[in-house]
């Protein structure tokens, strides 16, 4: 039996009362009992239509309806509603923020004496091909988190938001939708009419990304709105092309690409995907019926040219063999060591080819001898290339066997292909047989397509002495990477950077500004017909003057053809930091506001974009385009899958804060582009995870709940149930304001910060509590550890506001010391909300207007007021025993002792606390 003594007085205050556990417990059980006949009863009330599966109960939505126009600011003037609704909550407050201009950076809070730091960021900007998922929410909310503390802080903030034009994934939306609808090709449209086709697409359905983020209360300034193919960025574009050009770190040349036959272009190397097979595998292939099997190793012979001897080769690819043009061996190899010089017979064409001898042959693969096609192997075609040998081509752009492969063959895909030329191979004795093989199978992330290696004329950047400067910036200092364990990985592949191919084979995107230049009527000592000279310019113009000037031949001799390819949408989207604000114009903002302070992206985008913002920024505005760079970890569904679209766990942000029922998250999947396959299996995720839909979160709930995750470490595996909690403690906020706002009363003046010196333990206790939140907030966002903020937060909000402190001050309020009290619950429940206002500003501001002013700044808004600093409540360390901390902490052991005696674990804490508390008192 738990034995409280019985505590007499204790400097002033009465600490606790027992009458004897058994009586405690009596009317702890009488208490319990009572609230679960209550929640049986709010249950039944709330509940609607049960189904299996059910985890959740519907909350009363209650709307905003004071009439308030846009951009007018809402009316608080009324009383709170009985509980936390979202709906209410988040009404009105956005668009009555951008037009007072609180997100701008030429708003700035009155400090005198005081010149304002300067933070400025980009926003990663999404794709304008639909909607934003969670992974962006989680941009969002850590962006936003740290621009709102940052303005509250008085510095001079600017948030650029954006769009990117997303080359690849537009044209393949716009195109399905045509032929869906239409039955109609881009080809079919030409040019002109399909890119204005695309813009049609892009103005009708650009603005629901922009719509997420201002529900997301993302605090950006959209005045500087950028879209990554408006006018002024496409001559940013075109003048980054030129640059490189002129200095020789661009240029066109014939060589082997990464090629998707689905997409009919070249794509970057950071885009494949290297997919590890054991053994065979059957994979779908876009464009073919059944799955395809990989992981297997055949074996073929090339007589010699006289027929008295063979050479076995091995290959995962036998139907390149027909661009075969040698087969080499290690020069040390004995095993054939006789065949050195010799000429081999190609089965099928006839053609003899050399035996080659080279280091880069590893003697234990397959037989040690391989076929070397220079036109689809990145490591024949240095062979290749080191030996003089020829190329051919016998895969086209689209899959198929190229004339040069020969007639028999010709126009028969790929893989179906492999199977013809086995059957030949067998049917000329020279099959060897096949087993299973481990390798790995290079794959376009975009289309999901198996990369073919094909030799084309494409452009190329020269990475190498952008990415040694990249190296040196970190390991320098000058440029900071957050957490310091990607450095590891920024040094390998920077070490590692080959050129990157920029051009693609598209119509949507920057065209890329390069002409290309020969003589009308070809005069002898000039240019051959066949020579192709290739200017850079902004114009036709413009490149006929350059090109008349370094061929010496007057303008009407001259004949020019624009480049149709256009450049990867990374190559725009790595000049956002300054481009965005105006360059190549040295304008007011570029001035002022780069290099920006910081960019935080996702880490998955270390090399797609952040490493080639780093080179390209610097070489061209001679600048790092920021300081540091803060990598978040990505966000996967509750069971730690990767978000996919077949496996229905992508989640619309919007649907999550507004809640969607689980029709409505079918319907939105039948309205996409999924193909049958994908859409059953869509359909069947999102009934095993969502039975019943979601319900209602509020924005501030999954702002709240991204946040509680630590972004630096793992990837985050979030389910919706995590956001329900924060939904949870958000109504917690709720009710303990207006417990506060009721205390205080009318006419309530709070006194100035320096001025409150209450007397009683548990008013010092708290305030030194709300010192030491305030001191971890600003260390846990200083170090951008923003759950360690969050954290402290809540645990304060909880466990000593609510659970003690509002418990304890209760009887104080109808004694004659209430109005200390007053003051304490005031500047407890006001300086929280300027605490959480990053995290949650929908929440804090609609419950910080509705306190009497601080008289800090005069501040209309919490989103602009000032951000508590630990220099601001210093004065509140109080020694121990002025605020008599061994008793508090007794208390507080008491409390959970007594929880833990009598198994009160599901009671509410405020009812143990009653309990324990009875008699808490002033002199």
């Amino acid at each position: 039996m738990l034995r409280l003594q019985l505590a007499r007085r204790c400097n002033g205050v009465y600490v606790c009362s027992s009458r004897g556990a058994s009586s405690i417990k009596t009317r702890i059980k009488q208490e319990e009992r009572k609230q679960r006949r209550q929640s049986v009863r709010e249950e039944a009330a709330t509940q609607v239509s049960p189904t299996k599966g059910q985890r959740w109960k519907e909350k009363e939505v209650i709307k905003y309806d004071r009439g308030t126009e846009q951009g007018e600011k809402k009316d608080t003037s009324g009383p709170l509603p009985p509980s936390y609704s979202p709906s209410y909550v988040e009404a009105a407050w956005y668009s009555w923020w951008v037009k007072q201009g609180f997100f701008k950076p030429e708003f700035q809070r009155n400090i005198p004496h005081s010149t304002p730091e300067i933070f400025s960021l980009c926003i990663p900007p999404p794709n304008v091909t639909g909607s934003l998922h969670l992974g962006h929410a989680l941009t969002v909310a850590i962006e936003d988190s740290l621009v709102r503390w940052k303005r509250m802080l008085g510095q001079k903030v600017l948030w650029v938001p954006g769009s990117d034009h997303a080359g690849i994934a537009t044209q393949a939306i716009v195109e399905k939708t045509l032929w869906k609808e239409q039955g109609l090709s881009r080809h079919d449209l030409g040019r002109d009419v399909f890119l204005e086709t695309v813009w049609n697409w892009k103005n009708e359905k650009g603005d629901t990304i922009y719509h997420q983020l201002k529900s997301l209360g993302a605090s950006l300034d959209w005045d500087r709105c950028c879209f990554t193919m408006d006018g002024n960025f496409s001559r940013a574009v075109a003048e980054a092309f030129i640059r490189l050009y002129e200095d020789g770190l661009l240029s066109r040349r014939k060589s082997l690409v990464s090629w998707s036959c689905a997409l009919r272009s070249a794509i970057s190397d950071i885009e494949v995907e290297n997919r590890t097979l054991t053994g065979k595998t059957y994979l779908s292939v876009p464009g073919y019926q059944g799955k395809v099997p990989f992981g297997l190793l055949f074996s073929f012979a090339y007589p010699t040219e006289d027929g008295d001897d063979e050479i076995r080769v091995a290959t995962t690819r036998p139907e390149t063999m027909l661009g075969d043009t040698a087969v080499a061996v290690h020069p040390e190899d004995l095993r054939y060591q006789k065949f050195h010089g010799k000429k081999l017979r190609h089965p099928f064409s006839g053609m003899l080819i050399p035996v080659v001898t080279h280091n880069l042959v590893n003697p234990e693969f397959g037989t040690g001898a391989v076929k070397v096609t220079p036109a689809h192997s990145p490591v024949d075609f240095e062979m290749a290339q080191s030996l003089g040998l020829p190329t051919l081509s016998v895969i086209g752009e689209n899959g198929a066997m190229t004339e040069a492969s020969g007639d028999w063959i010709q126009g028969v895909q790929r893989f179906d292909a492999r199977e013809k030329v086995i059957s030949g191979l067998k049917e000329r004795g020279l099959y060897r047989g096949d087993r299973e093989h481990s390798m790995h199978l290079p794959i376009c992330s975009r289309s999901g397509d198996v990369i073919e290696h094909l030799l084309k004329s494409q452009w190329f950047v020269n990475c190498t002495t952008m990415a040694q400067k990249a190296l040196e910036a970190v390991d320098s200092g000058c440029l900071k990477l957050t957490p310091s364990y990607h450095q590891k990985t920024w040094r390998n592949w920077l070490s590692n950077c080959s050129d990157w191919c920029v051009s693609r084979q598209l119509w949507w995107g920057h065209q890329i500004p390069a002409y290309c230049v020969t003589l009308a009527q070809p005069h002898q000592n000039q240019v051959d017909e066949n020579e192709e000279l290739w200017v850079a310019a902004h114009s036709e113009t413009e490149a006929r003057n350059k090109a008349s000037v370094i061929l010496g031949r007057p303008d009407e001799e001259l004949h020019l053809r624009r480049d149709e390819d256009v450049l990867d949408t990374w190559f725009s989207s790595a000049l956002f930091p300054f481009a965005m604000l105006g360059w190549p114009n040295h304008t007011k903002d570029f001035q002022e506001f780069y290099p920006n302070s910081l960019l935080e992206t996702g880490s998955d985008l270390l090399f797609f974009w952040v490493a080639r913002m780093v080179m390209l920024g610097e070489q061209l505005t001679g600048q790092l385009p920021f300081r540091e760079v803060f990598l978040h970890s990505m966000v996967r569904d509750a069971h730690g899958r990767k978000m996919s679209k077949s496996l229905g766990n992508v989640l619309d942000p919007l649907d999550v804060m507004t809640g969607i029922s689980l029709e409505g998250l079918q319907e939105k999947l039948k309205s996409g582009n999924l193909d049958p396959q994908e859409l059953k299996m869509s359909e069947a995720g999102l009934l095993k995870d969502y039975p019943r839909g979601i319900p209602e979160c509020g924005t501030d709930a999954l702002r709240l709940a991204l946040c509680s995750h630590r972004v630096q470490g793992d990837d985050i595996n979030l389910d919706v149930g995590s956001v329900l909690t924060v939904r949870h403690f958000c109504n917690k906020v709720w009710n303990g304001v207006k417990f506060v706002l009721s205390a205080l009363g009318e006419g309530f003046t709070p006194l100035p910060v320096k001025e409150l010196k209450p007397h009683q333990p548990m008013d010092r206790w708290i305030l030194n509590r709300l010192r030491q939140l305030t001191e971890e907030c600003e260390k846990e966002l200083q170090s951008c550890e923003i759950h360690g903020a969050t954290a402290a937060i809540k645990a304060f909000w909880v466990q000593s506001f609510c659970d003690i402190y509002l418990e304890a001050v209760k009887p104080v309020l109808k004694g004659p010391n209430a109005s200390d009290a007053c003051q304490v619950l005031y500047r407890c429940a006001e300086h929280t909300l300027r605490l959480i206002a990053p995290f949650t500003p929908f929440l804090a501001e609609e419950l910080w207007q509705r306190f009497p002013p601080a008289n800090l700044d005069g501040a209309p808004s919490v989103c602009v007021a000032e951000y508590p600093s630990p220099c601001h409540t210093a004065h509140w360390q109080y020694p121990e025993e002025e605020c008599h901390f061994e008793l508090v902490q007794g208390v507080i052991r008491a409390l959970r002792n007594m929880r833990s005696e009598y198994n009160l674990t599901k009671a509410r804490p405020e009812v143990t606390c009653w309990l324990l508390l009875p008699q808490w008192a002033p002199l």
